[in-house]
């Protein structure tokens, strides 16, 4: 199938409206909820799933259609291999109805109960990260550069997007880039453990909701149409907004489903470790690998050996989401942008002058023609 009609077919099969919270599914919430907390899907031990058609639809977001003879094939291939692994490394016995079951099977085997159950979630886990890996790898043989990468990402983003904006879904502010190189230095710079390959904010997205009970609907969507849920990098997630456990709480349909949570749930925030950041400062904040199939013309000029690599790769992206009254409070004092390139700025300034030394009697003042104030260094507007 080629890359043009699976566009038109993932713009077609977009629903006309958002989810409310009082039609979220189990999977739903969890879904959000490990996003939130940048928790990792391997840690799970079932999947949510109802019906056929919610599993078609998770694979559908990783780009894969079962109907494509080729997809079916790369996904019988990944499947074999982390059942081999599994069996060289710990001996796991796998009763012959899990080990002849397709993807979507598997999904819903791991949605019920018993030993099958089980079997089926641990080959998805382990399947997640062989995929994974494959989809890095391919990215790695590719003749293709960031630029034309970036591009492909950008388009499936606006996509989406384009799509929830002609739809009318709440959303009252979307940015989206490239981060530019002054603001790459400076956060390189910045941060004493940061290296370009640990960059993860080359491509950003920002989403602003009408309201806070908003947030969530439109965050459940993107995982749907957009990233797959368990692609969100683990550990690289902010969540200053939402109290959930209170929050699921104040929901009568939400506060149902707390007692079958996978893993404890409490009311703590997950605050950033980005010092630069004022104390009330308010937003969600991830990263994400999004899916994008490689056009076949970058395909055949692939070199020999990526035949077993499938079509998709995964692209870094980080997303920024708020509701419009918090993106207001955002911008007063200390919580606003250009608050905050201050301070980062004045930090990357010192860094440079002065090293792991601190400021001497006499040394170099902040007013010095070395200063940023003196117009030793040229502003920068853009985002961090």
């Amino acid at each position: 199938m080629n890359a043009g009609r699976r566009g038109t077919d993932f713009q077609n099969r977009l629903p006309s409206s958002l989810r409310p919270l009082d039609r979220f599914r189990m999977h739903d919430l969890e879904a959000v909820r490990l996003v939130l907390r940048g928790t990792s899907v391997v840690d799970w031990h079932r999947l949510d799933f109802s019906d056929e058609s919610a599993a078609r639809a998770l694979l559908g977001n990783h780009e894969l259609d079962l109907d494509d003879p080729e997809d079916a094939a790369f996904c019988e291939h990944v499947k074999g291999e982390a059942i081999g692994y599994l069996r060289r490394h710990f001996n796991l016995s796998v009763p012959k109805p899990v080990e002849q079951a397709d993807i979507i099977e598997l999904m819903l085997m791991a949605s019920g109960k018993g030993h099958r159950q089980l079997c089926a979630c641990t080959i998805l886990k382990t399947i997640t990260i062989i995929n994974h890996m494959t989809g890095r790898e391919l990215l790695f043989r590719l003749p293709v550069s960031d630029k034309d990468l970036f591009h492909l990402v950008e388009e499936k983003v606006y996509r989406v997007v384009g799509a929830m904006l002609s739809g009318g879904f709440p959303v009252t502010e979307f940015i989206g880039g490239r981060k530019n190189l002054d603001s790459t230095y400076t956060k390189l710079l910045s941060k004493t453990e940061a290296t370009a390959s640990a960059l993860y904010d080359k491509l950003r997205f920002r989403i602003v909701t009408r309201t806070q009970d908003d947030v969530l609907p439109i965050l459940l969507y993107l995982t749907e149409h957009l990233f797959p849920f368990n692609f969100v990098v683990p550990r690289e997630s902010t969540n200053s907004l939402f109290h959930f456990l209170s929050y699921c709480q104040a929901h009568p349909h939400l506060s149902s489903m707390i007692q079958a949570f996978q893993g404890k749930v409490d009311e703590s925030l997950s605050p950033g470790d980005n010092r630069f950041s004022a104390e009330n400062y308010r937003v969600i904040h991830f990263v994400t690998d999004v899916p994008v199939r490689v056009p076949e013309h970058i395909m055949e000029s692939a070199p020999p050996g990526c035949e077993s690599l499938g079509p998709i790769v995964y692209v870094l992206c980080e997303f920024q989401m708020l509701d419009a009254e918090t993106d207001a409070a955002n911008e007063v004092g200390e919580a606003s942008h250009d608050a905050y390139k201050r301070r980062q700025k004045d930090a990357v300034f010192r860094r440079l002058r002065l090293g792991a030394r601190q400021p001497t009697v006499g040394g170099p003042s902040e007013k010095s023609p070395l200063s940023p104030d003196a117009g030793g260094l040229d502003e920068d507007a853009a985002d961090d």
